[in-house]
């Protein structure tokens, strides 16, 4: 098994314990979220499932990213212009290297924040409870002009 499948499987494992429905069209919506590595917008997800299921509605994947959201199996990237972007595939906090140009999002998991947020809560008497650490550039892709 694949690890999207993996996390697909966890996914509907904690919603069936929470006695929630798999519908065809959450399946859908919780298969992009497990699968995709670039950080997709409700309205992006919206666009890949109504080609399956063209009477989806956008509320429908609005319900289902805010109820995993709740559950915290979706890590929300607010972006610099208001809009969101969501992690299904790694939902724990870790950072991203984010295209200014293309706004292409990249998981950067090499580096640790365990030691990043332990000092910040010494440094400033904080008890650290979530963070977001961005890394803001221009991708290779936008350098080259492609």
């Amino acid at each position: 098994m694949t690890e999207p499948q993996v996390r697909l499987e966890q996914v509907i494992e904690k919603l069936r314990q929470r006695a929630f429905r798999i519908t065809p069209q959450r399946l859908a919506v919780l298969k992009i979220l497990a699968e995709s590595k670039n950080h997709p917008s409700v309205d992006q997800i919206y666009a890949q499932v109504s080609q399956e299921f063209p009477t989806l509605s956008l509320a429908t994947v609005y319900k289902t990213v805010a109820l995993l959201k709740e559950m915290g199996e979706l890590l929300e990237l607010g972006m610099r212009d208001g809009s969101s972007r969501y992690d299904g595939n790694k939902p724990w906090p870790h950072p991203h290297v984010i295209c200014t140009e293309c706004r292409n999002i990249i998981d950067f998991d090499e580096l640790s924040l365990d030691n990043l947020s332990r000092e910040a809560a010494e440094k400033t008497g904080y008890r650290i409870i979530n963070l977001q650490l961005d890394f803001l550039g221009i991708c290779p892709r936008c350098q080259s002009g492609k």
